[in-house]
Parts: C-alpha cells; sequence; structure tokens
C-alpha cells in the first residue's frame, strides 16, 4: 500500500511553500502569460478549503494594456495616500513595481460577493477566511510553475473606481490583487524566520512548547 506522503513528494511541496516570496522587481515585463498555465492555477485555487460562503470566489485576469493602465494609475495613487497617512517610505522594491505596473503581464483579482453590513468580527473572520485560501492557493500555484507575483490589497479600498474598470456586477468586491509575470533572475529561497518554538505556546499563552 502506497505511502500518502510519498505521493505528495512532501520535499516539493514543503520547498514550494518555504521559497513563496513577494515577486515584485524580478519579472520578464516582455513575455506574455500563458492562459492555460494562468486558468491550471485558478482550477487548482478553486480546489481550496472553504467554510459557510461555499464557492463564493471568482477571478478576474486582466490583460488589456488600457485596463492595466487606468488600474495602475489608481494603484499608485492609493499607495501615495498610504504613505502619507502612515508616514512610512515605500520600499523600493514596491516602488519599482508601482513604476512598471502598467506594464505588468497580467492582473488577476480575486473577487466574491460583498458581506452583510454590520457583521460582527467572528462573522468577518469566517467570511473571509472562506475566501482568502483561495487566493494564497493560487499564488502558490503559480509560484509552482515560475510565475511570480505579490499579494496586494490596496485596491480594496477603491472598490467603485475597480468595479467600474472590470466591469462587475453590484454587490461583488475585489479582495485580492495578483500582479503576475514570469520571473526572470530570481532567487528564490528560504526566509530569514523566527523558529517556531520562539513563536509557539502550548495549551496557554507565554509556555514553551518544549520541556
Amino acid at each position: 500500500m502506497s505511502n500518502p506522503l510519498n505521493e505528495l513528494h512532501l520535499p516539493s511541496v514543503d520547498w514550494v511553500l518555504s521559497t513563496a516570496r513577494s515577486i515584485r522587481r524580478n519579472l520578464d515585463f516582455d513575455r506574455p502569460l500563458d492562459m492555460r498555465e494562468l486558468l491550471d492555477c485558478i482550477d487548482i485555487a478553486a480546489q481550496a478549503p472553504t467554510g459557510t460562503i461555499g464557492e463564493g470566489w471568482r477571478f478576474v485576469i486582466v490583460t488589456e494594456p488600457e485596463r492595466k493602465a487606468r488600474l495602475s494609475t489608481l494603484y499608485g495613487a492609493v499607495l501615495d495616500e498610504f504613505s502619507k497617512l502612515r508616514g512610512v517610505t515605500i520600499k523600493s522594491t514596491q516602488q519599482a513595481l508601482v513604476s512598471r505596473l502598467h506594464e505588468i503581464p497580467a492582473m488577476i483579482f480575486v473577487c466574491a460577493s460583498a458581506p452583510p453590513s454590520g457583521m460582527a468580527l467572528g462573522q468577518q473572520i469566517g467570511y473571509f477566511g472562506s475566501i482568502l485560501p483561495a487566493a494564497w492557493s493560487l499564488m502558490l500555484a503559480l509560484r509552482a510553475r515560475h510565475i511570480g507575483s505579490t499579494w496586494t490589497s490596496l485596491l480594496a479600498s477603491r472598490q467603485e473606481e475597480v468595479a467600474t474598470i472590470l466591469g462587475m456586477p453590484e454587490n461583488t468586491i475585489n479582495l485580492v490583487m495578483l500582479p503576475v509575470g514570469y520571473m526572470k533572475g530570481a532567487v528564490l529561497k528560504k526566509a530569514e524566520r523566527q523558529p517556531a518554538r520562539s513563536i509557539t505556546f502550548l495549551d496557554t499563552w507565554g509556555q514553551s512548547p518544549e520541556p
């Protein structure tokens, strides 16, 4: 009888999960994406675990230059507002992405039906927790195919403008936008992160999981 772990090729799965970085600069802006590959990735994303909302996700792939230009201008304006409001300096990699965002081969929006107003915190967590795993699975599926992406949510603050550009129906919202392109010279490796033993507690907050 086969071992399920062997069927999963565990080292490969761990490697994809451990090296899924935000790719903002080392992208091939001139190479068109294979639409079949993108649809394969969305097929995988649609297998993500979901809660009570069910398969409420929808995906919009944007490749049309005029729409990308309008979305890029909007994104840059929101980023500038965010920087001034928070008093933070935009990373050089983020600046590099914004400067060429209109040239990105594709933008993938993860959308869903708008949540009811007045949701309690627990309900909001359940709602978004039923959608966002699909976006993360999409990012990992892209990573496994050497397609770079980065998780962005700034355009979620401009629902009406984005809906107009994309022709979205009423009561539908955008949650995540992934700018995507084939990677070009990107070196993907594990990041320096705190080990599990320093960020994990056993049974009660502050208690080490190790003796």
